[in-house]
């Protein structure tokens, strides 16, 4: 099974508002030093929770990258997005084992709960659902991982259950 890419448009500049002297340590960390894209890159989205266009402009500006060069890369590898994305995330797993053993059940679920697709973040960004290729708990399958913890031999009922205890608990 593919797993088809989050949604990748770029932000328009008016949409949102970032600080930019945040990542100006950043910058002066790895100006100049050789391989420094990535990093750059990586230590921006820690710091945004994604890569606002305005970002790329500011370390392309001072650094000498490329644009065109930067875009390729943050587009290329999954670890980097271009959009804002909820408190939590939810991973789906979509491997063999967790393939075999309904996780469409448990996504199609989640869409309907939350009114949103895969890749996409509720309107009030406290979830953003992904499917994966893996998360290496097949024994678990089929899994969903909510910030680095693993719920597992889930129905589409008891991940629901799931994140709506999760968003009451933060209501409170």
């Amino acid at each position: 099974m593919r797993i088809s890419r989050n949604n990748k448009s770029i932000d328009k500049p008016s949409q949102v508002e970032v600080d930019l002297s945040r990542i100006d340590k950043l910058i002066q960390k790895y100006k100049g030093k050789k391989g420094n894209m990535i990093p750059l890159l990586q230590g921006a989205q820690e710091i945004f929770g994604f890569l606002p266009r305005k970002v790329f402009e500011k370390i392309s500006l001072e650094t000498g990258l490329e644009l065109s060069e930067m875009y390729g890369v943050a587009t290329f590898y999954a670890q980097f997005r271009m959009a804002p994305v909820g408190r939590h995330i939810i991973k789906v797993c979509h491997g063999t084992a967790c393939h075999v053993q309904n996780a469409k059940e448990i996504s199609e679920a989640l869409e309907e709960a939350l009114k949103i697709k895969d890749g996409e973040t509720t309107r009030d960004r406290f979830f953003t659902l992904e499917s994966v290729a893996c998360l290496g708990c097949c024994s678990l399958a089929p899994v969903m991982m909510i910030g680095g913890q693993a719920y597992g031999k889930l129905t589409g009922n008891e991940s629901v259950k799931i994140v709506k205890t999760i968003r009451i608990a933060e209501s409170n």
